[in-house]
């Protein structure tokens, strides 16, 4: 990606802006190839979610990644590039894609703020093929626009196409327009009136509801004779609404509910909006450094200090718990290590506590060498036994036998990356599929040797609960 220094367009006003792109036209009409025009500008407090709010489309493509515990927060709207990809190597073709992009990208502005410049936003399904109408199984995109909030400071960055017979003006003067929208951002725009009264709707368990516990004992039978060590096992909840859903409304809810949970919002160009609050981040890289965790084992929440610690303590002590936690473990650092990395894990998990239920967790590192970046990473890290099984070339297959309905982005990994090879991925679980009066909701546990069907069946009530209670 080129890097124009902001000395040689000094002034942010319509003549520089007109300056800038027609460079821009020049060097499309001499590469042959229109050019990815990108303006940073730092700019007053932002939210991301409301700016996304003011101005959603339900037929655009869009993105929201927010952690607000760690006020970091990104929304980008309105593709201007596009790109799909199936396959067992969907993440080395979106690699490619990518690199050609940031080939053909002119960047200016505020670019030493974080979260500047041109970001890719990207949703992978579960599987790597595409079932029925659903989700394309890997999908990047370039917004139009995009905002993001880290720590207190605030970026919008406008992305233009500049072809080789560019109208500049017409676009300095849209450019320059945004960024002063969006440098006081008016979020008393007229928008439609959120109903305060309950959302009421009917439920039913895909399958019914004896499926789950019955799924999780054919699984125990595949353990008990060798097929797989640990398999994750999914249910989806239909619901049907009196009313529209809103899911932008719903995400608000579920920000301010977990705080310590990554909130997201993916749609295609369909009416459809996939949202949820994970705990789990599938990758991240900062500085050339690589960071995932491995997230498996839960048990309940209580009201009372003393019966919350005693199940805290059960946790941390239960030998069905510590091996499933292993097996997720231990595949994401033999993994990380067939890519040649060298990943460090903490000795012992700790507790991820969240208002429902609590969870073991063990940071992972490692320092991204070889020219290995972020969707390497996600290639050979997607998907973690947390969410498919172990062994995975062995559980995966039988995920697809057993459950009945189309995990689609459910346990599949959504996030970004920006020029500089840095990026952060989540896995799409605690999540729901929304499309107007209906919704799917979705929640699983992982079965290893000694899980109790009912048991399982309660640990995913407990994950179905906050996403049922917040559409409501």
């Amino acid at each position: 990606m080129e890097i124009v220094p902001s000395e040689r367009y000094p002034r942010r006003d319509l003549s520089s802006l007109i300056a800038f792109f027609s460079y821009c036209k020049e060097v499309a009409a001499r590469k042959g190839v229109p050019q990815l025009a990108s303006i940073s500008l730092a700019v007053k407090h932002i939210d991301p979610l409301a700016v996304l709010q003011s101005i959603y489309e339900p037929h655009e493509l869009h993105f929201y990644l927010e952690h607000p515990l760690a006020d970091e927060a990104v929304a980008g709207a309105e593709a201007i590039l596009s790109a799909s990809f199936s396959g067992a190597d969907r993440f080395l073709q979106s690699k490619a894609w990518l690199e050609k992009v940031w080939d053909n990208t002119i960047a200016i502005g505020d670019l030493d703020q974080p979260h500047s410049g041109p970001r890719a936003f990207a949703a992978f399904t579960f599987l790597d093929e595409q079932a029925g109408g659903g989700f394309a199984p890997g999908t990047l995109f370039i917004p139009r626009w995009q905002v993001a909030r880290s720590r207190g400071h605030s970026t919008a960055v406008a992305n233009v196409p500049v072809a080789r017979d560019a109208p500049v003006e017409l676009l300095a003067q849209k450019v320059l327009a945004a960024h002063a929208k969006f440098s006081a951002f008016d979020y008393h725009a007229p928008a439609a009136e959120v109903s305060t009264s309950a959302t009421e709707y009917e439920s039913r368990d895909v399958g019914g509801e004896a499926w789950f516990t019955q799924a999780v004992a054919s699984a125990l039978g595949d353990i008990a004779s060798g097929h797989f060590r640990k398999i994750v096992l999914a249910r989806a909840v239909d619901l049907l609404a009196e009313r529209d859903f809103d899911p932008l409304e719903t995400l608000n809810v579920l920000r301010e509910s977990y705080p310590s949970c990554y909130a997201f919002s993916y749609s295609d160009q369909s009416s459809r909006s996939f949202i949820g609050a994970t705990p789990e981040r599938l990758a991240s890289v900062s500085k050339n450094q690589l960071q995932t965790v491995a997230l498996a084992g839960s048990a309940p929440r209580a009201s009372g200090a003393r019966e919350d610690a005693r199940l805290s303590a059960g946790l941390l002590a239960s030998d069905k718990d510590l091996r499933e936690h292993r097996h997720v473990s231990e595949s994401i650092l033999r993994r990380l290590r067939e890519l040649g990395l060298q990943p460090e894990c903490a000795d012992q998990p700790r507790l991820m506590k969240l208002p429902n239920v609590q969870h073991l967790l063990s940071p992972i590192s490692a320092e991204l060498v070889n020219g290995v970046g972020m969707l390497d990473a996600l290639g050979t890290l997607h998907p973690t036994p947390a969410v498919g099984g172990q062994p995975r070339e062995d559980a995966v297959p039988r995920i697809r036998q057993i459950e009945n309905f189309d995990r689609g982005l459910y346990a599949g990994t959504l996030g970004w990356l920006d020029y500089r090879g840095e990026g952060e991925f989540v896995v799409a679980i605690r999540s729901a599929e929304v499309n107007g009066k209906s919704a799917r909701v979705y929640a699983g546990a992982g079965i290893v040797e000694g899980s109790d069907p009912q048991k399982e069946k309660t640990e995913t009530d407990l994950k179905l609960r906050a996403m049922l209670d917040t559409l409501r």
